[in-house]
């Protein structure tokens, strides 16, 4: 499966691409210089395969390449960065 994130900047999400359809989305906010992570889905259809923790991934590694400073505050997004510490050096609290 061919996974990508883009950012609708518009829309104000990154939105994941699995063979060439929209599978889910991860909703933010930039406030104080920051981009707050604020909720997160997968379409129906493409549940039970891993791609939450895609989305996670590939928004995070896109956002540390941008410089980025960010606080999760989505759900999903806290219990995959508790497990997960690759992106601790651009996470801040609320």
């Amino acid at each position: 499966m061919e996974l990508s994130v883009r950012d609708n900047e518009a829309e104000h999400r990154f939105e994941l691409v699995a063979d060439g359809q929209q599978a889910g989305l991860a909703a933010y906010r930039v406030r104080d210089g920051r981009t707050v992570i604020t909720h997160s889905e997968v379409d129906p259809a493409h549940r039970g395969k891993g791609l939450g923790g895609e989305l996670a991934r590939l928004t995070l590694d896109t956002l540390r390449d941008r410089g980025a400073r960010v606080v999760v505050s989505c759900p999903f997004f806290v219990r995959y960065v508790e497990q997960h510490h690759d992106w601790d050096a651009i996470l801040e609290d609320a």
